[in-house]
């Protein structure tokens, strides 16, 4: 420090202006201050002589999470409310000194709280779990604690561990204490998985939330207990999570202001690529899925993501998730940069992995190939008679609701006809009702109300009874958007429903013709199963 600077401190600190290097807060933010210069007396202004010494303009430095490069510069003298914290002063014995048990604990949480936190490169997590860890799978928990708040897109192939990868990052920010309460959300078919898999290999208590527990709790607790504060540790189902009695106990628990206190210091989305906004194009459509983590996620400090597949394909959808992973880094809409994505995404291939220290591949090379499925000639009959029938309401043309009806009821009725026959004819049965029974509406709905009826029926593919009242839900507003059944329609529907039952008892009936329409499971002919 040159004499003229000292000079300005020591000239500061006598008129009680912050030194260089104290904390301040200002505007009620906390600053560092980076430089300090007192204004210098001006002769062509006499009459501001005398005050003139008291002025000091402070160059100062957010020392926040989201705002480490922000700078201000303020005359100290002119700001209200602007506190100087003595970084250096020694508390007071007035009040007495602490008892002895006090200062024990005290030490204590000093010991606990440097197992870690002393040491970034010194990691504790791996040697702390049950699992046989790759050293590939320690690249997301260096990049995890590099943050100041841990935001990460875990993005790694399938089969390379990401969800080892996201538990060694949880037990390390808990045994760093930057993670107590943390929510993991996933399918409602890897909730089981996650509770295992964080008993077994590292040792966590999770439970899951859903109408068990909240039963188990009303009874045991209190008609209005709520399960989101009685766990620091919980996994949720996202189809679960989006329902309106969880999401209303949950707004029940969240603070009125996102930023403080938080309600859950981490949180976890798997496969959270099915919580992106659905869209084909420059515009993407907010889901339930996609509205309940964009409620939840700025009420917890640190973020983690897991999907295999981020990407969809359309710009809107990937940003639109990305913000939901860091609002002050991406914005929707929004084409992220190179440097951006590589600060928060970990994404390899097993194809980038280096071999091992014998030289082998990591994993053997696998050569996809098209499997032909053979189809008998009462499965081709039946599918082409499927196809005409929607052939003939996708010409029928219209508004683009009634397309899109059209094209929901064919996907529809051509996912359950090659899953197998029981469920092709109860789909028939709803699809005929919707169409036959009931008013029919004053005024057709829109696409936009459409939309969210059809994407709750692939998000409830999970559970056949919610699958079916959402499917139910689904053809009785695709009726109210498309034209009335023609006669011959009507006697198409009939015919295949009678045709199927009969066909139950068959053998071999209730086999799954294809596990799931993909394209390497259509029969020679292409245009006989496709799904448009």
């Amino acid at each position: 420090m040159t004499a003229e600077a000292a000079e300005d401190t020591t000239g500061a600190e006598e008129a009680g202006a912050p030194a260089h290097g104290q904390l301040v807060t200002v505007r009620n933010r906390p600053w560092v201050v980076t430089e300090v210069t007192r204004s210098t007396v001006s002769s062509e202004n006499p009459a501001r002589t005398a005050d003139a010494s008291a002025a000091h303009l402070v160059a100062l430095v957010s020392v926040e999470d989201d705002a480490r490069d922000e700078e201000l510069r303020v005359v100290w003298e002119l700001e209200q409310g602007a506190v100087v914290h003595q970084q250096y002063e020694l508390p007071s014995p007035e009040a007495g000194m602490d008892a002895p048990e006090r200062l024990d604990a005290f030490l204590d949480a000093v010991r606990w709280g440097a197992i870690a936190s002393a040491d970034k490169t010194a990691l504790q997590a791996p040697f702390r779990s049950g699992a046989e860890i790759q050293e590939y799978q320690l690249a997301p928990v260096v990049r995890a604690l590099s943050m100041p708040r841990t935001n990460p897109l875990i993005a790694d192939d399938v089969g390379l561990g990401k969800t080892i990868e996201a538990d060694l990052v949880m037990q390390e920010l808990m045994l760093r204490h930057r993670a107590r309460t943390m929510l993991i959300v996933c399918p409602s078919g890897l909730t089981l998985q996650w509770q295992d898999e964080m008993r077994d290999k590292f040792g966590l208590d999770f439970r899951i939330v859903n109408s068990a527990l909240l039963r188990e709790l009303r009874r045991s607790r209190g008609l209005y207990t709520n399960p989101w504060t009685h766990y620091p540790r919980l996994i949720v189902s996202v189809d679960w999570l989006k329902r309106e009695r969880p999401m209303r106990m949950l707004r029940e628990v969240l603070p009125h202001i996102p930023e403080y206190p938080r309600a859950f210091d981490l949180l976890v989305v798997d496969e959270v690529h099915t919580c992106a906004p659905s869209g084909t194009g420059r515009y993407a459509v907010d889901s339930q899925r996609t509205k309940a983590i964009r409620a939840l996620a700025p009420h917890c400090e640190h973020r983690l993501f897991l999907s295999a597949t981020p990407h969809n394909g359309y710009l809107e959808s990937f940003t639109a998730l990305l913000e939901l992973l860091d609002d002050h880094r991406f914005a929707r809409g929004v084409k992220p940069s190179e440097e951006q994505l590589r600060r928060v995404m970990v994404r390899r291939l097993k194809s980038e992995l280096p071999k091992t220290w014998d030289g082998k591949a990591r994993f053997p090379e696998r050569v996809p190939h098209a499997l032909e499925v053979s189809y008998g000639d009462e499965t081709r009959a039946a599918y082409e008679k499927l196809s005409a029938y929607a052939r003939s309401r996708r010409e029928a043309g219209g508004t683009n609701a009634a397309r899109t009806a059209s094209d929901f009821v064919t996907t529809l009725l051509k996912k359950r006809f090659l899953s197998s026959p029981k469920a092709f004819a109860e789909t028939i049965d709803v699809h005929r009702k919707t169409m036959t029974e009931g008013p029919a509406a004053e005024q057709a709905p829109s696409e936009r109300v459409l939309r969210p009826l059809i994407e709750r029926v692939e998000e409830t593919a999970e559970s056949d009874e919610q699958h079916a009242e959402a499917a139910e839900r689904a053809l009785t507003a695709v009726r109210q958007a498309s034209r009335a059944l023609t006669e011959q329609e009507h006697a198409q529907l009939t015919r295949y429903k009678e045709e199927q039952e009969a066909g139950l008892h068959a053998p071999g009936a209730k086999r799954k013709v294809a596990r799931k329409p993909k394209a390497t499971a259509k029969p020679a002919d292409e245009d006989q199963i496709s799904f448009f």
